[in-house]
This record gives structure tokens, sequence and C-alpha cells, in this order.
């Protein structure tokens, strides 16, 4: 059996690089618009670390990576999927 090497991103926040199964996928869809966790098109990845989801200026630093402006609807489906997530204790606040 064949072993494959993992998918490495980078989190916008931190910079940090992730294997992508622990990131969230940010992807703006040129039919669908931005969408959480699937779609395919300009992505951006955010880690689960509380450090990153409170960062003050990660919408800023998510619309400057999908080169879009992302509306008032779209951020607050965004901030309460965010904080669904648990944190990783050794990786932040």
């Amino acid at each position: 059996m064949i072993r494959q090497n993992p998918v490495m991103r980078i989190c916008v926040s931190c910079r940090k690089t992730y294997d992508r199964k622990d990131l969230i996928k940010i992807t703006k869809d040129h039919k669908q618009g931005i969408m959480l966790k699937n779609g395919m098109g300009r992505s951006a990845y955010i880690c689960k670390s509380k450090k990153c989801y409170l960062d003050s200026k990660i919408i800023k630093k998510l619309q400057k990576a999908l080169r879009t402006s992302l509306d008032t609807e779209f951020i607050d489906v965004f901030e309460k999927e965010i904080t669904s997530y648990n944190y990783y204790p050794n990786k932040g606040i």
C-alpha cells in the first residue's frame, strides 16, 4: 500500500503550516459565492486555535486572501461556526 504525504496549508492568521485536515477552508466560488468547508476556487485556511479565530484582523486577512469583500451575513455565519470548534490548547491561548 502506498503511503501518501499529508497536504500542507498555511493559516492566514498565524502563518504556520498545518495538515489540510486540521484547518477550516473558506472558499470563494465563482458561481456560489463564499462558502465554508467546501467548494472550488480561491481558498483561504484558518487553524482552529482560539488565538487565530479571535484575531481582531481576521476578517481583513480573509478578504485579502480571497481577493473579495465579505458581506455581513457571511461574517455572522463564520463567527458562529468558528466559535463552535474546540481550540488546540498547545497551539496558542
